[in-house]
C-alpha cells in the first residue's frame, strides 16, 4: 500500500483499491496489468470491446500566435497539413535524430493544440518543450486535470452511440469532436484513435468525471461483452498490430526512421525541425538498422533484450518486444536488425534463456482487422 501511494495515481486509483485490483509500477504510475486475465481481455477487444484507463498519458496545451511554427520546429510531421478537428502522429527528436518521444497532436482551434505524450516521458517532454519555447506561445501541462479512457474494439462505436446524440458513424480515424455529452458527462473530447489495431475511441474528460464515465461505459457495454482491460492486453494488442512502444521500438538510440515510422517524418516540409539534418542524411544514405517483425518457429517466447543471430552465427540485432500472440497462437516479436541480413523470409536465431531458437523475419503488422 505504502509503495503504491508513492506512485502517481490516475483518477481511478481509489476504485482499484476498493475493488482489490492489483496495481504495478508502470512508468512511475500505479496501473492495473489485468482485471480478469490478459488473454480474456485481449480477445474481448478483438471480438467485442474493451475499456482501458489510460489517464497516465500526459496532455499539454500549446496555444498562441506562433503555436504552429513552434510545434513544427519541435516535431517531425507537418502540422500545416491538418485542420481543426484532426489529429496527427509525430516524433519529437534530439538533434542527432534520436527519439525523445512519439506524440499525438490534436488541433483544437487555430493556434491551439492538445499534445498527448507517453506517461514515462511527461516531465522530460515538458522540460524539452519549455527549453525550446519561442515566439508568442503558451505551454501548459494539463495532465493532472484530465482523465483519459480508451474504448476499443468492433463494438466500441455502438456502445458509445447509446450515450450520445452526436453521430459517430461518419467520424474518420484521427479526427475528433469537442464538447460531446456522454450520458450526463459533459465536455468530453471524443477522438477516433487508439493503440490496439482495432476501431475505437479515446475520451478526454475532466479528471473528477473519470470514474463516473468508467462505470457508465461498462454498464452500457454489458450486452456487447465489454470488459475492463489492463496494460497487459494493451501491450499484446499493440504488438500484434506492430505499433511502436517508447522505450522499446523508439528511444534515444532508435530514431523514427529505424523504428519504421518514417511516414511521420517529413524531411521535405518547408520548416526546419530539430533532428531534420540527421534524419535527412540517414534517409538519403539508407537506414542500416531497422525494426523488423519476426515469428519464432521453435518453442519459446522472445523477450525484450534477447540477442538475435544470423544462420551463420553473426549477431545482427536484438529483440525490442516479444510475446505469445493470443490472436494468432504464435510467438511473435519486433527487433532492431541489420537491414542487410534481415530481409523478409530470412531465417534467424533468437537467444532465449541461453538457447538459440529458430525464427523467421515477417512482414508487419502481424494482425490486421
Amino acid at each position: 500500500m505504502s509503495s503504491l501511494n508513492k506512485l502517481k495515481q490516475t483518477p481511478l486509483f481509489d476504485y482499484y483499491q476498493k475493488q482489490g485490483i492489483k496495481l504495478v509500477d508502470f512508468g512511475g504510475w500505479a496501473m492495473p496489468i489485468q482485471f480478469t486475465g490478459i488473454i480474456e481481455e485481449h480477445q474481448a477487444v478483438r471480438f467485442q470491446a474493451g475499456l482501458f484507463d489510460v489517464s497516465h498519458m500526459g496532455e499539454f496545451l500549446v496555444e498562441g500566435e506562433d503555436a504552429e511554427d513552434y510545434l513544427n520546429y519541435l516535431l517531425t510531421n507537418d502540422l500545416t497539413k491538418i485542420n481543426v478537428g484532426q489529429s496527427q502522429y509525430h516524433a519529437m527528436c534530439y538533434p542527432d535524430g534520436g527519439t525523445i518521444d512519439d506524440v499525438i497532436v490534436s488541433k483544437l482551434a487555430e493556434n491551439k493544440y492538445l499534445i498527448t505524450v507517453n506517461a514515462s516521458n511527461i516531465e522530460k517532454d515538458f522540460k524539452w518543450m519549455q527549453e525550446h519555447l519561442t515566439g508568442n506561445v503558451k505551454l501548459e501541462n494539463w495532465t493532472s486535470s484530465m482523465g483519459l479512457l480508451a474504448l476499443q474494439g468492433p463494438h466500441a462505436e455502438s456502445i458509445l452511440q447509446k450515450l450520445t446524440t452526436t453521430a459517430l458513424e461518419d467520424l474518420p480515424p484521427f479526427h475528433f469532436i469537442q464538447q460531446v455529452q456522454l450520458a450526463e458527462i459533459e465536455h468530453v473530447l471524443l477522438s477516433r484513435t487508439g493503440y490496439t489495431g482495432e476501431d475505437g475511441f479515446e475520451l478526454y474528460i475532466p479528471a473528477d468525471q473519470t470514474e463516473k464515465l468508467w462505470h457508465i461505459l461498462l454498464e452500457a457495454g454489458t450486452e456487447a461483452g465489454l470488459k475492463p482491460c489492463g496494460l497487459g492486453s494493451r501491450d499484446t494488442l499493440r504488438l500484434e498490430a506492430a505499433l511502436s512502444l517508447y522505450g522499446h521500438e523508439l528511444s534515444k538510440e532508435i530514431n523514427p526512421l529505424q523504428a519504421g515510422i518514417g511516414f511521420a517524418v517529413k524531411t521535405g516540409k518547408q520548416s526546419d525541425f530539430i533532428g531534420k539534418s540527421a534524419l535527412t542524411l540517414q534517409r538519403e544514405s539508407g537506414v542500416k538498422k531497422k525494426i523488423r517483425g519476426f515469428e519464432l518457429t521453435g518453442k519459446g517466447i522472445a523477450r525484450s533484450g534477447c540477442r538475435i543471430f544470423s544462420e551463420e552465427g553473426e549477431e545482427i540485432g536484438f529483440v525490442t518486444s516479444g510475446t505469445k500472440s493470443p490472436t494468432l497462437g504464435k510467438s511473435i516479436g519486433l527487433a532492431l536488425l541489420d537491414t542487410t541480413k534481415s530481409h523478409f523470409g530470412t531465417t534467424i536465431k533468437v537467444e532465449v534463456r541461453n538457447k538459440l531458437i529458430n525464427a523467421v523475419v515477417m512482414r508487419t503488422p502481424f494482425y490486421r482487422k
